[in-house]
């Protein structure tokens, strides 16, 4: 028979298999053919291969024969166990080469199949992907492709070794001797129907079991995010129980198909076993009556011990294959991610308009600027701009409405402001006012419904994703990381950045200090907890200062260092507005009295602009805000009533 594939050491496949998506089965099979295509000339040898194996077991019966013929007729024995031998080396060597083969095949599926999701995640709309757990999409990238593995190259080739096994012995049995043969067939499809009727209680097991699985991986992960609050609300006990419960479920359901499974093959094997016995019996009495030779009831013997591998075969790669096919629907569902736009032909990055060829800032055009036809200037604001007034803004919104869901409420209405190219503004408001869609829209995370969004006074739709972002610095309340090191995340904007460069960007938020006591210095983990959450703060904006744009975002800086440093990073931040526009999402009011400009927003529109006196005695929201902190607002020094306060003028995020 064909070498079967080797069974994976890998610790995920442990893991309950997928339960094959609904449908017919042509469809499902294409899905996993997708997978296969690219790799077919290599499936091709490794088929070929297994034949030649397969050739090589069921010719072996046939020479035993022969080599019993030869005893008694005084002829040489040589050439039969010669061919034996023979016949024996070229199935090693050929299982041997299918083996290296197809494990190879194997794993260029699964690198194929994590790629492409992967580059799909990293690509995806932000809200596509925020819809769905974040352990689900993980899944899809570890197990569920060490189950397309099997399927996608082994089972395949093993299953047509195994049929052409199986046909090729029915049809040597029958040389042999046909009423053998029958009881073979008569035992080969009562066991074939007994094990049958359990298939699909197995089946349900292992879809319950992977149900399970996946209810227990999203509540594991939550509780590990959230574990600092578990531990602080004392529900360690709780939450274990909850990952338990559903550890519990999942084994509960995975032992009922381990047991179904062992009355399956304990019927097939007994059952062939018990087969065997019986031709044994009535092929000594059909030699004893003169009408089977002792030499074909050995080899029917043979056959007879040979058709349990390609029965089982068949079996096994089966369910792998059902596995595969269930595997690659999940990850074929993964292609409906909505992804942002490409990039459009010959646009690189490098000439994004405003930018020189080399990739530094172009000269920014004056208010002349010519618009494309139909698009006029944004309206000016009622008071001055700190600086470069009557040049065109760096940013605009016109009239942009938008909304998260499709027929859901608008999360920003007619929003209308303008961002000029230098200076401070501060966008503040209650929670639900439309403060971080902004920024989600300025970063085209979202896209608007309708209204224009205006860069260098060019429609965002003129830009491409990468030249809008290259354009912008975005420093998150959380300040979320990513996983390497220090010099890694101060270098994700900028990989070309100079040690000098990343040292000076953290001295100006007062981290060059602490970065050169810790023993790895720049190549320090952050995955770890030798970093604060405040410095963790820190390494995102000096990574933006080192970045350097036009128009830094910042969703309070300042929310999680202290004093002292705090100063220092609006220092920073006063440094960065003398040259470029700096817009904050305002939590706290020491950032608000810093700001050139105000925007008081309220159900996703801008009520009230200005600075912070004029709004104090303009605006009764922004006068609400202010005494929400329990500040004293008659002076810049600030002390706060309520320091443990940290929701500040915004209120906190809205959702």
């Amino acid at each position: 028979m064909a070498a079967t594939a080797p069974a994976s050491t890998d610790p995920t496949t442990e893991t309950p298999q997928t339960p094959a998506p609904k449908g017919p089965l042509l469809p499902r099979l294409k899905v996993l053919w997708t997978f296969v295509r690219p790799h077919r000339r290599t499936l091709s040898l490794g088929l070929v291969l297994g034949l030649g194996t397969t050739a090589a077991s069921l010719a072996t019966p046939m020479v035993t024969k022969r080599v019993l013929d030869t005893l008694g007729t005084g002829a040489s024995l040589a050439p039969a166990v010669g061919l034996l031998i023979g016949l024996l080396l070229v199935g090693l060597v050929l299982g041997l080469w299918q083996w290296i083969l197809l494990g190879t095949l194997a794993e260029r599926v699964v690198l194929d199949a994590r790629t492409s999701m992967v580059r799909r995640f990293f690509r995806a709309k932000v809200g596509a992907l925020g819809s769905r757990p974040t352990g689900e999409l993980v899944t899809r990238v570890t197990s569920d492709t060490v189950l397309l593995r099997e399927a996608a190259s082994s089972s395949i080739v093993n299953l047509v070794n195994a049929v052409v096994g199986l046909v090729g012995t029915i049809v040597l049995m029958a040389v042999l001797d046909t009423v053998l043969l029958g009881t073979t067939l008569l035992a080969i499809v009562i066991i074939g129907v007994l094990v049958g009727s359990l298939m699909p209680r197995i089946a349900k097991a292992q879809e319950q079991a992977q149900e399970s699985l996946g209810r227990l991986g999203g509540v594991l992960e939550g509780g590990l995010r959230a574990l600092r609050t578990i531990k602080a609300s004392r529900a360690e006990q709780r939450q274990i129980d909850r990952v338990v419960d559903d550890a519990r479920d999942a084994a509960r359901h995975s032992v009922r198909s381990v047991r179904t499974e062992a009355v399956a093959w304990t019927i097939a094997g007994g059952g062939i076993q018990l087969a065997i016995i019986v031709i044994l019996a009535l092929g000594a009495w059909r030699v004893d009556q003169g009408l089977l030779a002792v030499s074909s009831l050995v080899a029917f013997l043979l056959y007879a011990f040979q058709i349990v591998d390609p029965v089982t075969s068949l079996t096994q790669n089966v369910s792998q294959l059902q596995a595969g096919i269930a595997a690659a629907g999940r990850i074929r569902e993964v292609e409906a991610i909505e992804i942002e736009e490409p990039e459009r032909a010959g646009a690189p990055a490098g000439d994004a308009p405003g930018r020189g060829a080399a990739g530094g800032r172009a000269p920014s055009s004056g208010p002349g600027s010519a618009l494309p036809d139909g698009v006029t200037h944004p309206a000016r604001r009622a008071h001055p701009a700190p600086d470069g007034a009557g040049e065109t803004p760096v940013l605009a919104f016109q009239d942009v409405t938008a909304r998260y869901l499709p027929g859901g409420e608008p999360v920003v209405r007619d929003l209308t402001f303008d961002v000029p190219r230098r200076g401070q503004v501060a966008i503040v408001g209650p929670s639900g006012a439309g403060k971080t869609t902004t920024f989600s829209l300025l970063l085209r995370f979202l896209q608007p419904e309708s209204g224009t969004l205006l860069l260098d006074g060019r429609p965002y739709d003129g830009y491409t994703f990468d030249e809008v972002r290259s354009r912008i610095a975005y420093v998150e309340q959380e300040t979320p990381v990513v996983p390497g090191t220090i010099r890694e995340n101060l270098r994700l904007s900028d990989p070309d950045a100079t040690e000098d460069a990343m040292w000076d960007a953290l001295a100006k938020v007062r981290l060059d200090a602490k970065v050169r006591s810790l023993e790895d210095g720049l190549d320090t983990s952050l995955v770890g907890t030798t970093v604060s959450g405040g410095e963790r703060q820190r390494v995102a904006l000096a990574r933006a200062v080192l970045h350097a744009p036009e128009v830094l975002l910042l969703d309070e800086a300042t929310a999680q260092v202290d004093g002292l440093t705090e100063a220092a990073v609006h220092a920073v931040i006063e440094d960065l507005s003398r040259e470029r526009a700096v817009v904050t999402i305002a939590h706290r009011l020491s950032t608000v009295i810093d700001a050139d400009q105000i925007l008081v927003m309220e159900d996703g529109r801008v009520r009230a602009r200005g600075t912070h006196r004029e709004l104090l005695a303009s605006d009764e929201l922004y006068r609400d805000l202010v005494a929400a902190l329990r500040i004293s607002t008659e002076t810049r020094g600030v002390e706060r009533k309520a320091p443990g306060v940290v929701t500040g003028a915004g209120g906190g995020v809205e959702g």
